[in-house]
This record gives structure tokens, sequence and C-alpha cells, in this order.
């Protein structure tokens, strides 16, 4: 897949300032939101989509955040890889537990971060198969 990445990089500073955590897969960064492409977190509406939320909230807390944008859309929200630290946010969230690889967009990159007990513990979103 070619991704084209947009000239805008988007730059936040504290999380309560420019970054709000919708769950572990959507954050808004100076108000765009932004949907980790590749990454099949659970549904907030679930405990383990509160506790992934909870997390993503702690690890972006205080943190400058930097999102390659796609160019693609799922509803109100841009596509993109986003960092911390040139770390990749997604990678951070499916190694913790709290998410898993949705091989559909993300080509397996994150499937060898995938903890065990987080397959047993979170239900795949069908399109990600």
């Amino acid at each position: 897949m070619k991704q084209l990445i947009l000239a805008i990089v988007m730059m936040a500073t504290p999380l309560a300032a420019d970054v709000h955590v919708r769950d572990a897969d959507t954050i808004v960064v100076d108000g765009t939101p932004v949907r980790f492409q590749g990454v099949d977190a659970p549904e907030l509406k679930t405990r383990a989509g509160q506790d992934a939320k909870r997390w993503m909230v702690n690890y972006l807390r205080g943190q400058k955040v930097s999102c390659d944008l796609t160019g693609e859309r799922s509803y109100d929200r841009y596509i993109g890889v986003c960092y911390v630290k040139g770390e990749d946010i997604g990678a951070a969230v499916i190694a913790a537990g709290h998410a898993l690889d949705c091989r559909r967009y993300s080509g397996g990159r994150y499937r060898h971060l995938e903890q065990p007990s987080a397959k047993s513990r979170i239900k795949r979103a069908g399109y990600c198969s």
C-alpha cells in the first residue's frame, strides 16, 4: 500500500492542552481526530476498552505527539501513525496488551507485538481478519 504523507505534522504539548484521547486507537491532536492505522482496540463500552483508554491517557500525559497521516479518512478521523519520542504509539498500545494488530490495515506489522492475554481478552474486529 502506497502511503501519502500529508504535509501536516501535528505537534502537541501536554495532554491536557492539545491531545485528547477518545479511546485506545483514536486521539485528537490540536483539534484533528487521528485513527491509528492498523490498530484494533476494544470498544469503550467494554471493561477492556476503558482500561485501554486509561492506559493511553497515562502514556500520552505530558508528551509531544507527532502524526504522519496517510491521506485516508474513516468517518471524522484521519488515518495515520503517531509517535511519542520516536516510538509508534500503535505499537506501544499493542505491546502493552491493550489492543491487537489489524492485519487488513497494518499489513501485519504489529502482529509480533500482540500479547497472548490480549488475544484471549479482546475480541478482534471482523474487518481486521
